[in-house]
């Protein structure tokens, strides 16, 4: 059964859409986390369920990190993506809070050469869990903020949020 909610955040309003899980703490595992006016927002479909007691658990998890509290989420994910966009997305996880690296690195260290940049920025942009998985952590090779589904102006306060070296 696909779930979903909405909740405030400082980035403004967050739609939660997760599966039902056994395995997963608070029984739901995310598999979208959207912002509004996101480039491929999730959208609610019919027969999905609205339930907000289902994100309890990931919304404790999202208000501790933007309280500047949590700097690693234990949230169990729903799959997803093509196998070069699972690897990138791996690799966006590796990158540890407060740091930033960038689109050469990350082509880097799932195996595709610098032609492979516009790939992996790609895969980047299509990444469905923004916050959690951390696309906001990678930056232009000139430092500069490029690319955020959600907009620069909010990947710029995660940034922030996280005491990354400040960016051009």
């Amino acid at each position: 059964m696909t779930v979903y909610t909405a909740i405030d955040s400082p980035l403004g309003e967050l739609l939660l859409v997760g599966k039902e899980s056994a395995t997963a703490k608070g029984g739901t595992a995310l598999a979208s986390l959207s912002l509004p006016g996101q480039k491929g927002a999730a959208v609610v479909q019919d027969g999905w369920r609205r339930d907000p007691a289902a994100f309890a658990e990931i919304g404790s998890q999202l208000a501790s990190y933007f309280e500047g509290r949590l700097m690693h989420f234990e949230i169990e994910c729903v799959g997803g993506g093509t196998e070069f966009q699972r690897r990138v997305w791996n690799a966006l996880e590796e990158i540890p809070y407060g740091e930033t690296a960038t689109y050469g690195e990350i082509a880097e260290r799932v195996g595709t050469s610098a032609v492979g940049v516009r790939a992996v920025g790609t895969a980047i942009g299509r990444n469905p869990l923004l916050v959690v998985r951390p696309c906001h952590r990678v930056i232009g090779a000139d430092g500069a903020l490029r690319g955020y589904a959600g907009g620069l102006e909010r990947k710029e306060l995660l940034l922030g949020l996280e005491g990354a070296p400040a960016a051009s």
